[in-house]
C-alpha cells in the first residue's frame, strides 16, 4: 500500500520539476517552433503562389529531410555525453577543482571530436543527396512538380554545412544546459528567411518572382547566417569560449570519434526510421494525384508546429535526465522524466483541439483550391489524434538518449516504422474495401505504428532505470 501511495500524484512534489523542466524546454521550443514557422511560412507563401510550387517544395523537402534527420540525429549523441560530463562537474564543483579540470578537458575533446564527427556526417548526407538532383523524375511526380523542384532540391542541398555546424553547435551548448541561444539565433535567422520568402518568391524590391526557387534562396542564405552567429556569441562568452580556445586537434580520436558513432548512429536511425516514413508517405501519396499530396502537406505542416512542442520537451527531457544522472540522483531523473510526460499530454491536447476544432478553416491558410480542402480538413482530424502516440514516443525517445541507451529504442523504431506502419500505409491508402481509403488511410498507419513506440520506449526507460538503481546499490554495498 505504500508503494501505491508514493506513486500517486503530487502536483506540490512535480511542481518544482515542471518549473525547471519547462525553463530550459520553452527555449528549444521556441527554437523548434521557430524552424518548423519557416515551413509553414515557405507552404503559405508558396501555396498562394501555386498548387505546383507547394508540391514541389512538399517533395524536395520530404527527400532531403529523410537523409538530413539521419545527421541531426547523430548531432544529437553529443548532448547526453556533455551534458553528463556537465552534470558529473557541478556536483564536485567546490570540493575537487582537479576533476572539474579533467571534466572540462573532456567537454572541450567532445567539441574537437564533435566537428570532426559533424563534417564526416555532412559528407555522407551530402553523397546521399546530390545524386537525387539527376533523379528527382524518377519518383512518379508530375513533369510540373519536378520541373519547380529541381532548383529548390539544389539550393537545399547546398546548406547541407552550415545547418549541421549550428545543429552540433545546438546540440552541444544544450548539453551545457543552455538553451537560449539558439532560441534567439534561430528566431531571428528565421524572420530573415521569412522575409526573403516573400521579396524572391513574389518579386519584391525590384527582383523577378521565383515561387519555389526564391523559397530555396531564402533558406539558403538563413542557414549560412545562423552557425555564423552561433560560434560568434560562444567566443564572446568566456565560460563557453574555453572549449573552442582549449581545442587541439591532437585531441582527434579514434575512440571519441566511435563513441559519438555508438550514440548517434542509433539515435540517427530511429530519427531516419520515422522521417523515411513520412517521405515515402509523400512520394505515395503523390501517386493519387497533386491534390491529395498538397492536402497531405497541410496536414503535416500542422502536425509539425505541435510536434516541435513535444520536441522541445523532448530536448529538454534528454538535458535534464543527463544532467541529473551525471549527478547521482536518480530519484530527481525518474521526476524530471515523469513531469516531462504530463507537460507533453498537456501540449498535444492543445495541438489535437486546434487541428480538429479547426480542421475546417486551416487549409484556407494555404490555399484556395477546392478540390485540396476537404481532404485536408479530414487529414486534420486524424493529425490531431496522432499528437499524442507521436509526442509519447518522442518523450520516450528522450528519456532513453538521457541515459545513454539507444541501441534497443532503434530497433523498435525500425520495426514500427518501416516493418508495420509502412506496408499498412500502402494497404490502408489503396487496397482496403477494394479502393483503399486514400490519403486518409495513410495517416491512420501512422497512428496505429507510432503507438508501438509511444509504449514500449516508456516500459524500456522504466526497466533500465531499475537496472542502474540496482547497479547503484551493489557499489554502495561493495565500498562499504
Amino acid at each position: 500500500m505504500c508503494a501505491i501511495l508514493s506513486m500517486a500524484y503530487s502536483f506540490s512534489a512535480y511542481l518544482p520539476y515542471y518549473r525547471r523542466n519547462l525553463k530550459v524546454a520553452t527555449p528549444v521550443m521556441l527554437t523548434q517552433f521557430g524552424g518548423a514557422m519557416v515551413g509553414f511560412a515557405d507552404s503559405i507563401m508558396v501555396g498562394h503562389y501555386g498548387t505546383a510550387d507547394l508540391a514541389a517544395v512538399s517533395f524536395s523537402n520530404a527527400i532531403f529531410f529523410s537523409v538530413m534527420v539521419f545527421s541531426m540525429g547523430a548531432m544529437m549523441s553529443v548532448t547526453p555525453l556533455v551534458g553528463y560530463e556537465h552534470g558529473a562537474m557541478e556536483k564536485v564543483q567546490s570540493a575537487d577543482p582537479e576533476t572539474v579540470a579533467c571534466r572540462h578537458q573532456q567537454i572541450s575533446a567532445y567539441w574537437t571530436n564533435g566537428l570532426v564527427f559533424m563534417l564526416l556526417m555532412s559528407l555522407f548526407s551530402l553523397a546521399l543527396l546530390a545524386p537525387c538532383l539527376p533523379l528527382l523524375d524518377r519518383f512518379g511526380q508530375e513533369p510540373e512538380v519536378v520541373a519547380c523542384a529541381q532548383p529548390y532540391y539544389l539550393l537545399i542541398v547546398l546548406s547541407i554545412l552550415p545547418f549541421l555546424l549550428f545543429c552540433f553547435c545546438k546540440q552541444f551548448l544544450e548539453g551545457l544546459g543552455n538553451t537560449m541561444v539558439a532560441m534567439v539565433i534561430t528566431v531571428a535567422c528565421n524572420l530573415l528567411n521569412i522575409l526573403l520568402n516573400w521579396v524572391l518568391i513574389f518579386g519584391h524590391w525590384g527582383f523577378a518572382p521565383m515561387g519555389a526557387e526564391g523559397a530555396g534562396w531564402a533558406s539558403l542564405i538563413a542557414r549560412l547566417l545562423m552557425p555564423v552567429c552561433f560560434i560568434a556569441v560562444m567566443m564572446f562568452k568566456a565560460d563557453w569560449r574555453r572549449y573552442i580556445t582549449a581545442m587541439r586537434w591532437r585531441w582527434i580520436s579514434r575512440s571519441e570519434i566511435r563513441h559519438l558513432l555508438r550514440i548517434g548512429v542509433p539515435i540517427g536511425l530511429q530519427s531516419f526510421a520515422e522521417a523515411f516514413l513520412f517521405t515515402a508517405s509523400f512520394i505515395i501519396i503523390g501517386w493519387i494525384n497533386k491534390e491529395a499530396l498538397a492536402a497531405h502537406h497541410i496536414a503535416n505542416q500542422m502536425a509539425d508546429l505541435t510536434f516541435m512542442l513535444a520536441l522541445g520537451i523532448g530536448s529538454a527531457t534528454t538535458i535534464r535526465v543527463s544532467h541529473q544522472l551525471g549527478k547521482g540522483d536518480l530519484h530527481a531523473v525518474r521526476m524530471a522524466s515523469r513531469a516531462s510526460v504530463h507537460l507533453c499530454l498537456l501540449m498535444n491536447t492543445i495541438g489535437a483541439a486546434v487541428m480538429i476544432f479547426g480542421r475546417h478553416w486551416i487549409p484556407y491558410i494555404f490555399t484556395n483550391d477546392p478540390q485540396v480542402i476537404p481532404t485536408a480538413s479530414t487529414l486534420l482530424i486524424i493529425a490531431g489524434t496522432l499528437q499524442y502516440v507521436d509526442g509519447l514516443q518522442c518523450i520516450g525517445a528522450a528519456m532513453l538518449r538521457g541515459i545513454q541507451d539507444v541501441r534497443v529504442p532503434m530497433r523498435i523504431a525500425l520495426l514500427a516504422y518501416l516493418g508495420v506502419a509502412l506496408p499498412l500505409g500502402i494497404y490502408l491508402t489503396f487496397y482496403v474495401q477494394g479502393t483503399g481509403w486514400g490519403a486518409a488511410g495513410m495517416w491512420t498507419a501512422f497512428v496505429l505504428a507510432l503507438a508501438i513506440p509511444a509504449v514500449l520506449f516508456h516500459v524500456r526507460f522504466h526497466k533500465q532505470m531499475q537496472k542502474i538503481e540496482q547497479e547503484g546499490i551493489k557499489q554502495q554495498i561493495t565500498n562499504y
